[in-house]
């Protein structure tokens, strides 16, 4: 068997994992556009900040490829999807085969129409790379103020980590709060304070549509309130798509993403997909759409790797996971979170505990006495006890008195509750 895999995260891993833990003789070949060994995205902004070491970012062992037997061509970014023929073809003109393909080609940086954005000092921040441009940039000019378009999980990191570099960061947000599509507009006004608490500048409700620059350089911005900002470099952090624009004339059902059953198989006869690329099952929605979470991806890579093996696995679906500490202020939201407090017309009930003083905010939204979705701020120890009852739907009616109490936790939980959250051997419920 002849396995070709586009994609070099955490799709591709699982995929590989799942492929050799079933067949230990079939020719397995990767593909990817970055020239880097496998690593941790979500490590970037650690790295940029100078929290953590190149060596550290690795995702898997500097050996990986050699022990699964993988022949693997970094730098390599295709073009080209024919799978009449089972090949895809390169950007450098080069021809591989198949015979079972994966495509986990991720997201790429969502970039708007911006005047003026091919000027020097603008950047994206979602690969190694970017650090390295940024670093680059840093190392050569003198920059005392960035700005940082996109106040979501991928420009908070990136301001954070700019922040750390000694730098004077304004974050420009479209939206009329922080991270708007995981929280609330009190959770996300708790981390504006944290922000200027740290002498960073935020600006809601607007956004650049223009680079203001000198000799090919950046020297601010000019915003949609028709204000300006005086800076030295600019990241785009707005988010990321689903990388499907070489897929173009394949004939692979697409969408946003790319379009999966629950075997991850696409439209295209012996070709998988898995990732930040795809449109998968949310199991609180209902419906298919992109859910660019790492532990997702593997899930799915690995299922699909078993699939491409021979063997028979479904992917059972998955649903919005964040967790973020900006400033010190951990944050994580699960499921369901931005309705509002006033959600009859939904069919939602939400409970909220505020604590001004201690720096906490909890919210939980329930549905027909089922949780649907959780925001946790400053005190977040919980999580895993509300992912569970998110997953696994459990009638929590009777547990509203307990939900947001800083005591509440699996001993808070009767036994028929316990004995649906843990199990394994050697483990009384």
């Amino acid at each position: 068997m002849n396995y070709l895999i586009v994609g070099n995260s955490a799709a591709a891993v699982g995929a590989i994992e799942a492929i050799r833990a079933a067949d230990h003789d079939g020719r397995i070949t990767l593909l990817a556009a970055e020239p880097d060994h496998t690593y941790s995205r979500p490590l970037i902004s650690y790295l940029l900040a100078g929290k953590v070491a190149g060596e550290r970012m690795s995702y898997r062992p500097a050996d990986f490829y050699e022990a699964h037997g993988v022949e693997a061509h970094l730098g390599e970014e295709v073009a080209r999807v024919d799978p009449a023929a089972r090949a895809v073809t390169t950007a450098a003109g080069h021809r591989f085969e198949y015979d079972r393909l994966l495509l986990a080609t991720g997201g790429k940086p969502f970039v708007p129409p911006i005047a003026g954005l091919d000027t020097g000092g603008v950047f994206t921040f979602t690969q190694w790379d970017d650090v390295r441009r940024i670093e680059s940039h840093l190392a050569e000019h003198a920059v005392r103020d960035a700005v940082v378009l996109g106040g979501g999980m991928i420009g908070l990191k990136a301001a954070e980590a700019l922040m750390a570099r000694g730098l004077k960061v304004t974050i420009v947000e479209l939206a009329d709060r922080l991270l708007s599509t995981t929280l609330d507009a009190e959770a996300g006004a708790i981390l504006v304070e944290a922000l200027r608490r740290r002498d960073a500048a935020v600006c809601l409700q607007t956004t650049v549509d223009r680079v203001l620059s000198r000799g090919g350089m950046i020297q601010g911005v000019h915003l949609t309130n028709d204000f300006e900002i005086y800076c030295q470099m600019l990241v785009v952090a707005i988010g990321v798509v689903p990388n499907v624009a070489f897929l173009a004339g394949s004939g692979i059902a697409t969408r946003r993403g790319i379009v999966v059953d629950e075997r991850m198989r696409t439209s295209a006869e012996d070709v998988y997909a898995a990732g930040d690329v795809v449109e998968a099952d949310d199991v609180l929605l209902g419906e298919k759409r992109p859910i660019p979470i790492l532990p997702l991806a593997y899930r799915q890579g690995f299922v699909a790797g078993r699939n491409m093996a021979g063997l028979d696995e479904c992917y059972h679906g998955g649903m919005a996971m964040n967790s973020i500490e900006i400033c010190d202020v951990p944050t994580i939201s699960i499921g369901r979170t931005t309705v509002c407090d006033n959600c009859s017309d939904e069919g939602c009930e939400v409970l909220v505990r505020r604590d001004a003083k201690q720096g906490i905010y909890k919210k939980v939204v329930l549905r027909e006495g089922r949780m649907v979705g959780v925001i946790l701020v400053g005190e977040i120890d919980n999580a895993g006890i509300f992912a569970g009852l998110i997953e696994r739907q459990l009638n929590v009616e009777a547990l509203k008195p307990l939900l947001l109490s800083s005591e509440f936790g699996l001993l808070s939980l009767d036994s028929e509750y316990r004995k649906h959250m843990v199990s394994g051997p050697g483990i009384e419920v």
